[in-house]
């Protein structure tokens, strides 16, 4: 992983390379979040033996302005990329994602047969009706911003460091991706595991059924229902932990 950091960057936004064993696990944030909403997942994973790969997408982690000139294409390239450095290097690889990084994380599997297993937690897949609509109107009036997503947490006194504001283009880029994904999901078969948040304010649960419902390959599930979308930081977050670590060493065992 490169050194070459943003002076701006948040603290605990750091991108982390944790080497391990010949299992790697490619460890994915949100949108507007970065690396700190994932990196008791992404260390737990490394305590477990797995070599882990916790990058940061491109345009996140620092101020908001530079995120407004990314899109998915950017955030796909980097997924990709890191995905096949980590595939090189190790016999077997799993791919955890977070909101937009569970919807990287489908598009992966969509992609790559051959990943051992998958773990979307409070993926985005679809687009709520109304949603693109009222976001192209902001737009027009020449707003390219509007109140922030992040930092949905039950948990009193938790925060994510996600950004203040939700930058519309790029937002418009992972509406266009949820679009998309709808026809690759029945072309993911590895192993799935659906961890959802039963209240989210953020993306509602019933992506998380439409997931299920839509891939070819054998899928689990678990529900958290005291903690909101940011589950990898709230009441919930040893479960997630622990299930994710129990299910990387399950689909891999027999590699």
């Amino acid at each position: 992983m490169s050194t070459d950091l943003p002076a701006n960057l948040i603290p605990g936004a750091e991108p982390t390379f944790f080497e391990g064993g010949p299992i790697g696990a490619l460890v994915l944030h949100g949108f507007t979040g970065n690396p700190g909403s994932m990196r008791v997942l992404a260390e737990r994973l490394s305590a477990a033996g797995f070599t882990v790969d916790l990058p940061l997408l491109p345009g996140h982690g620092t101020v908001v302005e530079d995120m407004i000139p990314t899109g998915w294409g950017d955030w796909l390239t980097t997924a990709e990329a890191r995905y096949a450095a980590l595939a090189e290097r190790c016999e077997q690889v799993v791919v955890v994602g977070l909101s937009m990084g569970g919807a990287l994380t489908a598009w992966l599997g969509s992609e790559h047969a051959e990943i051992a297993g998958l773990v979307c937690i409070n993926a985005v897949v679809s687009v709520p009706p109304g949603m693109r609509e009222a976001v192209q109107e902001v737009l027009a009036t020449g707003a390219d911003r509007f109140a922030g997503i992040g930092s949905d947490i039950a948990e009193p006194g938790v925060s994510e460091s996600a950004y203040a504001d939700t930058p519309l283009a790029p937002l418009l880029t992972l509406f266009d991706a949820a679009d998309n994904l709808g026809d690759r999901m029945t072309r993911i078969t590895s192993p799935l595991l659906i961890i959802t948040s039963r209240q989210d304010h953020v993306v509602p649960p019933e992506n998380s059924d439409l997931l299920a419902a839509s891939v070819s390959g054998p899928v689990e599930r678990i529900w958290c229902e005291r903690s909101y979308h940011v589950v990898t930081q709230d009441f919930d977050r040893e479960i997630v932990f622990d299930a994710t670590v129990d299910f990387a060493r399950k689909v891999t065992a027999a590699g």
